[in-house]
């Protein structure tokens, strides 16, 4: 169990008792908090349930930096075959737990929750979701209803070689399709928050906003930029030898003066734009191609072998 919390400290005690209840017949157990910078007294209550049980697990960050940091910080130290994260402020259920499970069972290797019956705002948080989810499956092509329940279930070996950033935690399954993983969804229930305040602002929609504009371009882009950039660039540079053609032409031909007329300097900006666009794609393929060799990093992923 990963779980991240800030501010917390009135939803701990039942969350744990809660949770206890449900996984306390799994062997191996493990439930890492991660203290993702709280000013309440969110960590001394974790710490004495530590000490209560040794099962318990504790990250405190230094300051608060982020739900995406803190998932992340919670991977990189769990030691699961099968790492399951959920909100701390109670909205997840644990009792949906053993459901995310019995689909891994069946194959495959994520499993999300679907907040159908969504205990949220309307305008502040639904709306918004939506936009945000509906945004995801046009950009990425991962047909999900909510990207951004926090509560899923990943085989260790698909969430480990993920790596995050900004607010990306919200866009992981679409991360992890570039990988080919088997990804399936499920309704959980949702509940209404009874102690604590969102950390939900305006300003994380933003965010997650243009942390998706850059999935879409590392699932489609990121080992082929010249795609991205050099298709716009050619066009750009054709219309603009087009048009400064056309002006040519009509110049010597018929004697009409250009020299004032704005479509010549239409025809020099389009250029000036195809040739900045192929220069960027291919100042990012070499950067791409130095990354890539360096890093010794693989351009696939492999599920199996059998020898």
């Amino acid at each position: 169990m990963v779980i991240p919390l800030l501010n917390e400290s009135e939803n701990i005690a039942v969350l744990y008792e809660n949770l206890n209840k449900v996984i306390s017949s799994y062997d191996n157990r493990e439930i890492i908090f991660i203290d993702d910078g709280s000013t309440d007294n969110t960590f001394e209550i974790l710490k004495a349930l530590h000490e209560k049980d040794p099962s318990v697990k504790i990250i405190r960050f230094r300051r608060n930096f982020g739900q995406t940091a803190a998932l992340s910080a919670g991977f990189e130290h769990a030691s699961g075959d099968i790492i399951i994260t959920m909100d701390g402020d109670m909205q997840n259920d644990p009792a949906d737990i053993p459901r995310l499970l019995e689909k891994i069972d069946e194959g495959y290797d994520m499993v999300c929750g679907w907040r159908a019956g969504r205990k949220d705002p309307l305008f502040t948080k639904k709306i918004p979701s939506r936009l945000s989810n509906w945004l995801a499956c046009r950009l990425t092509g991962v047909r999900l209803h909510d990207s951004g329940c926090t509560l899923k279930a990943f085989r260790k070996e698909v969430i480990k070689n993920i790596r995050l950033y900004g607010e990306m935690h919200r866009y992981i399954p679409a991360v992890a399709s570039w990988m080919g993983v088997s990804i399936k969804e499920i309704p959980v229930k949702h509940n209404s928050r009874i102690h604590g305040s969102s950390k939900y602002t305006a300003s994380r929609l933003l965010r997650g906003f243009l942390d998706l504009i850059t999935v879409k371009f590392l699932l489609s882009y990121s080992t082929r930029p010249m795609q991205l950039f050099g298709i716009p660039g050619f066009i750009s540079g054709f219309l603009g030898v087009f048009t400064g053609g056309y002006l040519t032409f009509i110049k010597f031909y018929y004697g009409v003066g250009i020299g004032e007329r704005p479509l010549l300097m239409l025809a020099v900006l389009l250029m000036i734009l195809g040739i900045q666009f192929i220069s960027m794609g291919l100042l990012g393929e070499i950067i791409v191609r130095t990354y890539y060799e360096v890093l010794n990093k693989p351009i696939y992923a492999v599920k199996e072998i059998i020898e």
